[in-house]
C-alpha cells in the first residue's frame, strides 16, 4: 500500500474498516460512537452530500441526530481553504442548515 502525502499534512486513518482523511476526523467518529453508546446520539451519517448549482457538490463529514431532537451538521477541519469557505456559505444559503466546524 502506497502512502501519499496530503497537501495539508493530514494523516489518513482506518477505523472500523472506514477510511478517514485525517486523525482528527477519525477521533470525531470515535467520539460520536461513544455519544451513541451513551444514548446522547441516536445515530449519525458520514459524508453527507449537498448538491449545489453548476453540478458542484459539497460533502459534510457528519450529520448527527441527537437524543433531544436536534440535528447538527459537522465538518472536521484542520485548515479552512477558500473553496471550503465559499461552498459552506453557499450550502448555508441554499439549505436550512448551519455547519459546525470541529
Amino acid at each position: 500500500m502506497t502512502i501519499l502525502n496530503h497537501k495539508f499534512k493530514a494523516i489518513p486513518q482506518w477505523v472500523d474498516g472506514i477510511h478517514f482523511a485525517s486523525k482528527k476526523e477519525s477521533k470525531r467518529y470515535a467520539s460520536l460512537k461513544q455519544y451513541q453508546s451513551a444514548g446522547e446520539v441516536l445515530f449519525f451519517l458520514r459524508q453527507v452530500p449537498f448538491h449545489l448549482p453548476g453540478g458542484v457538490k459539497y460533502v459534510c463529514d457528519f450529520q448527527v441526530f441527537w437524543r433531544d431532537g436536534t440535528v447538527t451538521f459537522e465538518d472536521v477541519k484542520g485548515m479552512k481553504t477558500g473553496m471550503y469557505i465559499a461552498k459552506k456559505k453557499i450550502v448555508e444559503s441554499l439549505y436550512p442548515v448551519s455547519i459546525t466546524e470541529i
